[in-house]
Parts: C-alpha cells; sequence; structure tokens
C-alpha cells in the first residue's frame, strides 16, 4: 500500500517538528532552581544539632575574612598559571602558588564558556543554560540569588572596575564602578589600563570591603592570535604584577587582632587553541582558581592543583564573609578554606551547605520526599 504524497509529508513535518523539541529540550534543559524572587536569610540558617550540654545554636557564622578582592582575568587557562607559561611569565604568582599562604585548584567552568554565564555562575552558584550565549549579547540584571546581592544587604561596601557586563547584571549592587566594553576585540591595552589606574587610590582607602577586578586584554589577545601568540606573555606579566601589587597593599593591610584578608584569582572561562571560547574542550573549561591570605599554612613547595567545580567557589566565599549561601547554588564548600577552623565550626559550615542543598532539592523535585 502507497502513502500518498500528502500523507508523506504530513508524517516528515511531525518527525520534524518532534526532532526540533527533542533537541531544544536536550540543548536547553530546565535547570535546577528554586524561586527566582526568593532569597536566602539568615534565619534559613539551620541550628546546629544538640551535642551534650552545648547551647543549640542557629547563628549565622562569623565572619573568616575582613576583605576580599577578587581578580577574574578573562579567558586565563590553568596552565598561564600551572603550567611552564606560569613559571615564565607570573613567576611572582608562582611563587606564592608554590610558597605562600595560598590554595590552588582547576575550576571546571562547565559550557557555555562564555562571559556572562560564566559571570552568573560565580555569583549564583548555579549553572546556566545555553539560552545564556543568546542573552550575553544583552545581559539584563540578574533578579536571581546571588552572592553580590547577599554582600549588600549585608552592608558590604564593593567596588567593581572591569567589564560592564557586571554593571548590567548588578546595575545599584556598587558604591563605586567604572565599566570597560568588551565588544572592541582589538584593544587590549586600554580595557586593562582602564581597570588598573583605579587600584592604586582604592587600594589606599579603608572604605571597602570587597574588590571586583575584571581584565578583559588578555581574552581579546586571544581572538587575536591565539594562546601562544607573542602578546600572551607580556599580558601575563602585567597581570602578574598587579597580583604583586594587591598581595603587597593587603600583606601591609593586616594588623594584630583583625581578621585576614582574602585574595581570589580565577578565570571565568579558559581559551581553546585557537583563541576562542564557549564550547567544552579542556582548554575552554580548565581555569585556575588560587586563594591567597594569612589564614592559610604557607606552602613548603610546589603542590598538584586539586579539581573542583568552578561554582564551589560560590558558597565559600559566602560563608567566608558570614554571609547566606545564594538559594539555588549548587556549589559545595571547599574544605581546605576552612581547615584551620575548629572541627566543630568546620562540621556548622557543612551542615549550613548540607541544609541549602538539601532544600535546593526538595524545591526543584516534587518526589523529593518518596
Amino acid at each position: 500500500m502507497k502513502l500518498s504524497s500528502s500523507v508523506f509529508a504530513l508524517l516528515c513535518l511531525i518527525c520534524e517538528i518532534v526532532s526540533i523539541a527533542l533537541f531544544l529540550r536536550g540543548f536547553f534543559p530546565v535547570p535546577v532552581k528554586s524561586s527566582f524572587s526568593d532569597k536566602s536569610k539568615e534565619t534559613d540558617f539551620p541550628a546546629e544539632p544538640q551535642t551534650g550540654s552545648g547551647p543549640n545554636s542557629s547563628k549565622a557564622p562569623v565572619p573568616l575574612f575582613k576583605r576580599v578582592v577578587i581578580v577574574l582575568i578573562d579567558a586565563l587557562r590553568e596552565d598561564f598559571v600551572f603550567g611552564s607559561d606560569g613559571r615564565r611569565f607570573m613567576p611572582y604568582t608562582r611563587h606564592v602558588v608554590e610558597r605562600g599562604s595560598s590554595h590552588s585548584f582547576i575550576a571546571k567552568a562547565r559550557p557555555p564558556t562564555v562571559t556572562m554565564p560564566r559571570i552568573k555562575a560565580l555569583t549564583t552558584g548555579s549553572i546556566p543554560g545555553f539560552i545564556d550565549v543568546v542573552m550575553n549579547l544583552n545581559s539584563p540584571a540578574l533578579l536571581e540569588d546571588n552572592l553580590i546581592w547577599q554582600a549588600k544587604s549585608a552592608g558590604k561596601r564593593i567596588i567593581f572596575y572591569g567589564d560592564d557586563t557586571w554593571i548590567r547584571l548588578f546595575p545599584k549592587h556598587f558604591m563605586e564602578h567604572d565599566g570597560t566594553t568588551s565588544f572592541f576585540v582589538s584593544d587590549y591595552t586600554e580595557v586593562d589600563n582602564n581597570v588598573t589606574r583605579h587600584l592604586d587610590g582604592t587600594l589606599k582607602r579603608d572604605d571597602w570591603d570587597i574588590l571586583i577586578l575584571h581584565y578583559l586584554g588578555l581574552d581579546h589577545i586571544g581572538h587575536i592570535s591565539g594562546p601562544h601568540g607573542s602578546l600572551i606573555g607580556p599580558k601575563l606579566m602585567e597581570m602578574d604584577d598587579i597580583i604583586k601589587k594587591i598581595h603587597a597593599s593587603l600583606i601591609s593591610k593586616e594588623s594584630e587582632g583583625t581578621l585576614p584578608n582574602l585574595l581570589v584569582l580565577c578565570g571565568d572561562h579558559g581559551m581553546s587553541e585557537t583563541g576562542s571560547h564557549g564550547g567544552s574542550s579542556e582548554p575552554e573549561i580548565n581555569t585556575p582558581l588560587v586563594l591567597i591570605s594569612p589564614a592559610f599554612r604557607r606552602k613548603a613547595g610546589f603542590e598538584e592543583p586539586g579539581v573542583l567545580e568552578q561554582v564551589d567557589l560560590t558558597p565559600t566565599l559566602a560563608l567566608g564573609l558570614g554571609l547566606p549561601i545564594s538559594k539555588n547554588s549548587v556549589g559545595h564548600l571547599i574544605s581546605a578554606v576552612f581547615e584551620e577552623l575548629s572541627l566543630r565550626e568546620q562540621l556548622r559550615l557543612l551542615q549550613i551547605n548540607g541544609h541549602q542543598l538539601s532544600r535546593l532539592l526538595q524545591d526543584s523535585n516534587p518526589t523529593f520526599h518518596k
């Protein structure tokens, strides 16, 4: 029995529609998220389990750090710090990694490895989808619970310099900011000079708690000449000098009886062998994460960096600053950061992180109780 041409065409059309629907469902999956408008509060902290005759506290943990400086270098691959390029072009950073009071990790930046979704991941602890690649061109204000909102609500004074994507995502969160556009890819000098020109004056001041710097020059060089071009070395040396300046300033501000400061060096994503990003190749998803603070033990030599998820930084910074963890965060604490605390304090932080993750699972999974 032969099918008529119209029936055959109808079957083909149905198959195409089903195929497109399956593709969209797989490529743009429903994210694991709680309510977008709901925010975590200190009252959400679980009470400590009763132990002996000790008090059953439900208070927030005390902050571990007084000030935090986040240096985000766009398209910073892990081998630019931990590989031979790091030894050649970032000698100060490499010395701190090998001999300083620091913890080093390879942080996996899950695809899409594009700037705006990566900033969302770093601040919310959630994993954005590929639809965010489209939104990257015109980033709307971020309404989802995030680290920046939590810090501002707690009275933290935040300063930002760099990629203006942050200003679009967090339009009223910074007490001071200066954005640079990322669309002039041929410019790898002024985009960074516009950030660094504020640095000396800001580091001398005492009226801020969190400083965020987002440098774009390395990413632009990658797009021009790739990761092995002649411009990469000088740019890494420039970034190394900035790390040295910030670290020296934070050390000079340390005083007896006050909380230590924290310097975070990270990348939003890596860089492919052709200088691009957005995919899931190892050079694109492997980024360095270096945490530097006198609160950590001094290294005796170079240790192979551990591997973790980029979103693990979000709950770690939140509890390090005494803030609630973002409601949609899927990250877990970086235990090395808290290893100098007492065992009870470490368990308390793990309890808070576990409680937040279980609530997220409960909110996003109707069959949670089953």
